[in-house]
């Protein structure tokens, strides 16, 4: 036993004495060749990604897409949850903005075929938002965008919920993009 403590005890003193040695001023380090990553992180909207996510945000008092670059397309929460967080900086800086912080409470989507059901909760009842129809729009154009989407329909406490369309009207059945093309930019 005390041979393997004395071995241990060498190997310990032997690694230990390895390193890089210790220069008595800093010197200056040359850089090798090539792109660096910026500082911060790359997040969804790294140009790098090999499929596109679109996220509707407003733009203008109108619905817009962004496009992020993403490796592989998120499950439909997910995608709903980037479009919660808001836009990016670089979607910021472009005028993006969202209508859905005070004006519409997520508490979870599910998929029934290819219908999303989204569940809200009720908002209080001063939030000084007027834009749920945005707001609205926003799940709406964002969440069919996907392949596996082709509706979405909102629900509160387990029943139909009458959301704004673009055309200002009320709906409990389920929509498409086409209920807010009002609000979207000719193109």
């Amino acid at each position: 036993m005390s041979r393997r403590l004395l071995a241990g005890a060498l190997l310990v003193g032997l690694l230990g004495g390895c390193g890089v040695p210790v220069d008595e001023e800093p010197r200056r380090v040359q850089p090798p060749p090539g792109s660096f990553p910026t500082t911060g992180t790359a997040g969804p909207t790294a140009a790098s990604g090999r499929v596109t996510e679109t996220l509707c945000f407003v733009r203008e008092d109108r619905l817009d897409r962004a496009v992020r670059r993403v490796d592989a397309l998120p499950g439909v929460d997910v995608h709903l949850q980037h479009l919660l967080a808001g836009p990016a900086a670089g979607e910021r800086e472009a005028g993006f903005a969202s209508a859905l912080p005070g004006t519409v409470t997520v508490a979870g989507v599910r998929m029934n075929g290819t219908l999303a059901e989204v569940d809200v909760r009720a908002a209080g009842e001063e939030t000084g938002r007027s834009d749920e129809v945005l707001a609205f729009g926003q799940i709406v154009c964002t969440l069919t965008t996907r392949s596996d989407v082709r509706r979405v329909s909102f629900r509160r406490d387990g029943r139909p919920l009458d959301v704004p369309r673009g055309d200002g009207s009320l709906s409990r059945d389920p929509l498409g993009a086409a209920d807010y093309a009002p609000l979207m930019p000719v193109r």
